[in-house]
């Protein structure tokens, strides 16, 4: 409408302006505002309710809202069994799963302990660790997600490691998922070579799938854990006994990995591999 009126008057100087002012899509971000969680919404905190408490406070910590995470990892412990993943909730909980930033997923990881009722200490452990390994399909599914978890938050990660990782070899393929899944967000050191022989030799897509995934961007790996992995990908990509799909996925964890935008080649990804420095750097947010 500005740029019309202002058309309309003959005013180019204000046609000018009006462009100007017009926020595109490209370029790096433009901040709305200094990102900081504000006073008064600290002060009317403690006034909500925790399943409040828990939406805002998620919400904040994916727009990076400094301050946003230092209040969830002061109440959180406080909402254990207070809240739920309602549909508001959990798609902030999904979205945060997704972020760019490790912090912000471990903020999601927290909320969803927190509403799975869980307490972070080892005998929580002891309680899952049967389930986790000899269960029904659901109950196991869901020990072996939460031993994953309680992992990730400094709960036994090596406990943690092998119980979790003793599933990736079951008949029961829902119960690789879960264990796959669980390896991918309980994200120590130990996780990428298990999840790397389930994305070459697992019999499911579904599942190779997951581990590819894992490997390059799901889950709670950081940027180092998965650099680690390339040289065998580059084994993979040059292994003409996988399948054409595995092969695609491998190229598409490599570029996920690195942020390298290569041709579906394994020769041209090694002589890229071979020329580096392997300190190449991932396109983040303020580069995109």
């Amino acid at each position: 409408m500005a740029l019309a009126f202002a058309a309309q008057a003959g005013n180019a100087q204000s046609v000018w302006q009006a462009i100007k002012q017009f926020i595109g899509l490209h370029g790096k971000p433009e901040p709305a505002s200094a990102s900081v969680l504000s006073e008064h919404e600290i002060t009317e905190l403690s006034k909500m309710t925790p399943q409040a408490q828990a939406q805002l406070l998620l919400e904040r910590a994916i727009n990076h809202y400094r301050g946003a995470n230092d209040q969830i990892a002061e109440r959180v412990n406080g909402w254990r069994g207070k809240i739920q993943l309602d549909q508001q909730l959990n798609s902030l909980f999904m979205t945060a799963l997704n972020s760019d930033d490790l912090r912000v997923r471990a903020a999601a990881i927290e909320i969803d302990i927190a509403s799975r009722n869980l307490e972070k200490s080892a005998a929580t452990i002891d309680s899952l660790e049967n389930d986790a390994r000899v269960g029904e399909q659901g109950p196991r599914a869901n020990a072996l997600w939460d031993i994953a978890l309680l992992g990730n938050r400094g709960i036994e990660p090596g406990r943690a490691f092998e119980v979790v990782s003793a599933s990736v070899h079951d008949s029961n393929e829902n119960i690789r998922y879960w264990a796959v899944e669980g390896l991918a967000y309980l994200g120590t050191d130990e996780t990428t070579a298990p999840l790397l022989e389930v994305f070459h030799d697992d019999p499911s897509a579904n599942i190779r799938e997951r581990a590819a995934c894992g490997l390059a961007q799901s889950g709670m790996l950081s940027e180092k854990q998965r650099r680690s992995a390339v040289p065998k990908l580059l084994d993979f990509a040059e292994d003409t006994a996988l399948d054409s799909q595995t092969r695609e996925w491998v190229f598409q964890a490599l570029r996920d990995i690195t942020g390298q935008t290569l041709p579906h080649n394994a020769t041209v990804w090694r002589e890229w591999y071979s020329s580096s420095d392997h300190n190449w750097n991932p396109v983040t947010r303020d580069s995109q």
